[in-house]
């Protein structure tokens, strides 16, 4: 009986990564809605709040790694790897922290935090490779960007939630 209960949580767990490519797929595809380079809703981030909801962080850091290795081998380029990495775990910790802090509620707060602080860990990865202060220029944007894309996307993944409360645990 254990063995069909882990099987049955890892299938969900690649279920979830599979959604989450594709939407990170489907969204890559979409043009840019401002002239800030790498500026993007973060759709896929819908998933990850999802799952760190829904199950543990264990589980929502699992489905992140796999779509952020998977969308860069099958979209990116190797050095979008080192963007969306330290991007995606500075958002994945703020985010667990936050929801930790708020006890599962506002969720649309917690993907806002997330959507600034992956801002942030992409801004300190360019900091390094570049070693060009003139990055930081794009920082105010940014912010003010994730702040509207962090809303949209903790938004819709709350009515997701709402939407899916019949999810298998």
């Amino acid at each position: 009986m254990e063995h069909s209960s882990s099987t049955k949580h890892l299938t969900t767990l690649a279920l979830f990564t599979t959604l989450a490519l594709a939407i990170y797929g489907v969204e890559s595809l979409l043009p840019p809605l401002l002239p800030i380079p790498g500026m993007k809703l973060g759709l896929a981030n819908i998933i990850t709040l999802l799952v760190l909801t829904k199950y543990h962080a264990k589980d929502a850091f699992l489905v992140l790694l796999a779509r952020i290795l998977l969308s860069t081998f099958a979209f990116g380029q190797a050095v979008s790897l080192l963007y969306s990495l330290c991007g995606g775990i500075c958002c994945f910790a703020i985010m667990c922290l936050i929801k930790h802090l708020l006890r599962g509620k506002y969720l649309y707060i917690t993907s806002i935090f997330g959507a600034i602080f992956h801002n942030l860990g992409q801004i300190m990865i360019a900091l390094l490779l570049t070693r060009t202060i003139g990055v930081l220029s794009y920082l105010p944007f940014l912010i003010i960007c994730a702040i509207a894309t962090g809303l949209f996307t903790g938004l819709c993944a709350h009515f997701a939630i709402k939407l899916l409360h019949g999810l298998p645990q």
